[in-house]
């Protein structure tokens, strides 16, 4: 190959490591958000501060051995529909206890 020139199989690879980037930027985007909005729901619901939303939210996935943002996700459907499987309610209780001033309260009613 002449200096100067380009292989067109690295370009290729290139845009492929580019594309890769770009979903994996839009899904922790998304995963922040559905984060957010559920230490928006402890801040509301459990009477926490931001930061120990935070912390609950940790806990939670911690103890139960799910990813933080399908704990989200639990606690997103849970506000929604007001359900939320047991053990992950009792963990979310016995991390609001831990972590913030008063237990959860039932779900908001439609």
């Amino acid at each position: 190959m002449t200096p100067g020139s380009h292989d067109p199989s690295d370009e290729v690879g290139r845009i492929f490591e580019l594309q890769e980037e770009v979903e994996q930027l839009k899904e922790a985007v998304t995963s922040h958000a559905v984060v957010d909005q559920a230490i928006g729901m402890m801040v509301a619901l459990g009477r926490v501060t931001p930061d120990e939303g935070w912390v609950v939210l940790k806990d939670v996935s911690q103890r139960t051995n799910i990813k933080l943002r399908n704990v989200a996700d639990l606690i997103l459907i849970w506000g929604r529909d007001g359900e939320m499987p047991p053990e992950i309610r009792a963990e979310l209780e016995a991390a609001l206890d831990r972590h913030g001033p008063t237990q959860i309260p039932e779900a908001p009613s439609e």
